[in-house]
Parts: C-alpha cells; sequence; structure tokens
C-alpha cells in the first residue's frame, strides 16, 4: 500500500444488526485500499457486493443499526475516531460525495442553486453573497448557465441534475470526491458528457475520484487504480493496466471475459462468458472463500479457508490461494 496515499481505508469492516432479533449482517470485511492525490481510483463488482456500503462508511453516512470498525485515514487523521461533530467538518469540506441516482438525490421543492449554496453556508467558508457568486461559478464549471440556479430539479433535465449534484459536491472544495455510479439511468451520449466532466473538473482542480461503476469500459478509460470487489471483500486491488493485462484473481478474469473484446471481431463476441450462480447473501456467508461456490478453479481448502489479501505483485494484491499469472 501506498505511504504517500491522500486516503488510507484500512481493515474496514460494516456491520448491521438487523432487529428485533439481532441478527448480524457483514456487509464489509477487512477491505483496505489507498486513494492517491490527482488519481481516480475505481471500485467494480456486482449488485450488492459492497462499493456503495464502502462509500457510507467512509463518509459515515450509514443508519444507526450499522457498526463500523478498522480504520479511514485522513492526512493521517482517522475519521473513524471522531465525534458526530468533528466528523462534520470533514464531510463535503474535505470528503464529498456524488449520490446515485441524481432524478431523486435532489430536494424537488428547493431552487438547485439554493442547495448548492447550503452546504457552503453551513460550513461558514463564505458571507451570503460571496456564496452567491460561488454557485454561479459552479453552475459554469460544470456546463450549467448561472441563470439557471434559481430553476427548481424538474426543470432540469437528467444529465443537468446529474451535473449540478457534481456542482453541489464540489462547493467546498474537497480533496476526494466519491462518485456513486454517477452515469446511473443517463443516455450514452450524457453518459459520456458527465465522465468527460469529471475528468476536466479531476485536471483542472486536482481532485482525487473514487468511481463506483458496473461499467468495465469506465474503468479503462477514467481510472488509474481499480478495487474488485465481491461479497463485501476486496478480491483484487491493482493498477488498471494490471487488472485488465494480467488479472490474478478468478473472479476479476471472468468479469473481464463477460465484457467485450473491441479489438475482436462480431463473432468472437457472440460467446462471453458468465458466472454460474449468484453472489452470496450476507447473512447466509460461505466460510471460505465467498467466491468458492462460482469458482472455475477452486481447491478444496478454499471451502474452509478465506484467503488474504496479499501482495502477488509490485502493487499488485489478490485474495486467493491460487497464484494466477493470467492462467486458468
Amino acid at each position: 500500500m501506498a505511504e504517500s496515499a491522500l486516503l488510507s481505508i484500512r481493515h474496514l469492516t460494516t456491520e448491521f444488526i438487523q432487529q428485533p432479533d439481532k441478527r448480524v449482517s457483514r456487509a464489509l470485511a477487512d477491505v483496505s485500499f489507498d486513494v492517491l492525490p490527482g488519481q481516480t481510483l475505481g471500485l467494480v463488482g456486482e449488485s450488492g457486493c459492497g462499493k456503495t456500503t464502502t462509500l457510507m462508511s467512509v463518509m459515515r453516512l450509514l443508519p444507526a443499526n450499522a457498526r463500523i470498525s478498522g480504520q479511514v485515514l485522513f492526512k493521517g487523521i482517522d475519521l473513524l475516531r471522531l465525534n458526530e461533530k468533528q466528523m462534520r467538518a470533514y464531510r463535503w469540506k474535505e470528503l464529498a460525495i456524488v449520490f446515485q441516482g441524481a432524478m431523486n438525490a435532489l430536494n424537488p421543492v428547493m431552487p438547485v442553486g439554493q442547495q448548492i449554496r447550503e452546504a457552503i453556508l453551513l460550513h461558514k467558508l463564505l458571507p451570503p453573497r460571496e456564496a452567491e457568486l460561488r454557485v454561479g461559478e459552479l453552475l459554469e464549471l460544470v456546463g450549467i448557465a448561472r441563470e439557471r440556479g434559481g430553476q427548481y430539479p424538474f426543470q432540469y433535465s437528467g444529465g443537468m441534475r446529474q451535473r449540478a449534484m457534481i456542482a453541489m459536491a464540489l462547493a467546498c472544495s474537497p480533496s476526494v470526491l466519491f462518485a456513486d455510479e454517477p452515469t446511473t439511468a443517463l443516455d450514452v451520449m450524457v453518459q459520456a458528457q458527465v465522465l468527460e466532466l469529471l475528468k476536466k473538473i479531476q485536471q483542472s482542480l486536482g481532485l482525487a475520484i473514487v468511481l463506483v461503476t458496473h461499467d468495465l469500459g469506465v474503468v479503462a478509460e477514467m481510472c488509474d487504480s481499480v478495487v474488485v470487489m465481491y461479497g463485501g471483500k476486496v478480491a483484487e486491488y491493482a493498477s488498471v493496466d494490471a487488472i485488465y493485462n494480467n488479472p490474478q484473481h478468478p473472479y476479476t478474469q471472468k468479469l473481464l471475459e463477460s465484457f467485450p473484446d473491441l479489438n475482436q471481431s462480431a463473432a468472437s463476441n457472440l460467446t462471453l462468458a458468465s458466472i454460474p450462480g449468484s453472489p452470496p447473501r450476507l447473512t447466509e456467508l460461505p466460510p471460505g472463500c465467498r467466491f468458492e461456490p462460482r469458482c472455475h478453479v477452486r481447491l478444496e481448502k478454499c471451502k474452509t479457508e478465506a484467503p488474504p489479501l496479499r501482495n502477488v505483485a509490485e502493487h499488485h494484491y489478490s485474495a486467493c490461494h491460487l497464484f494466477l499469472d493470467g492462467q486458468e
């Protein structure tokens, strides 16, 4: 793991206590990775693997029945040891999030500009008059005319609402921006525009971005490093080049095989690989490797021993009992 990291996640574990029987559902288990200054890290995996829960755990925006342990080190400060008042000084000001589903994330009865201004005034960064000017600058930064700040969300298209959510996340000039599937429910052209906007903003502001997505094509285009998650754990963590050219975990291999290769003929892409079965239920996790029931190269000990995340090459980590050098 990198010593120069801006944000370091160490052994992050998140559990939910179900009522009334006090049953424990472990959504995250021993998650570790680093976010470097000015770089984009992608969080990928199937639905329910823990991507969004990871972001919400770091931001400490989970419901009261959540129990979080481990470390979330931001510039050396463990955010999990702060009380709620102390955490508010970091939330939005240092760490901001673009929530999934901009269609429903904005307050429908409040002008968009007013919603962006709230974050600025809450942190007392600027007096009201200057905050109004800042809102106009933010809207123009994301490609929305400042005059439209007085309009309501229903007067915006889906793409504009997503841009407004990005403007809101940037209101306090954070160091790290979490983008939780920022192109969900948008058409292909608008998706490309939103992703291009994120790249432009990162280059101009020097942000670190953590991008949650299902789209491996987006990861290849946007990310410097990738965390592949499965069943609430990190399956593999490496640079984007290592993940795509030399995947070490069977789950990563199958994910990549299920994605069309544009360098191959159309006929070759007609038979994409699939992963049999479904991800494990949080209340019925297998005792060993969580991918074992679906794995094509499983060993006997995979049924009973959970593999640790270990260093298999320089800056390349994999949680598998096999050392797979791209071989099946």
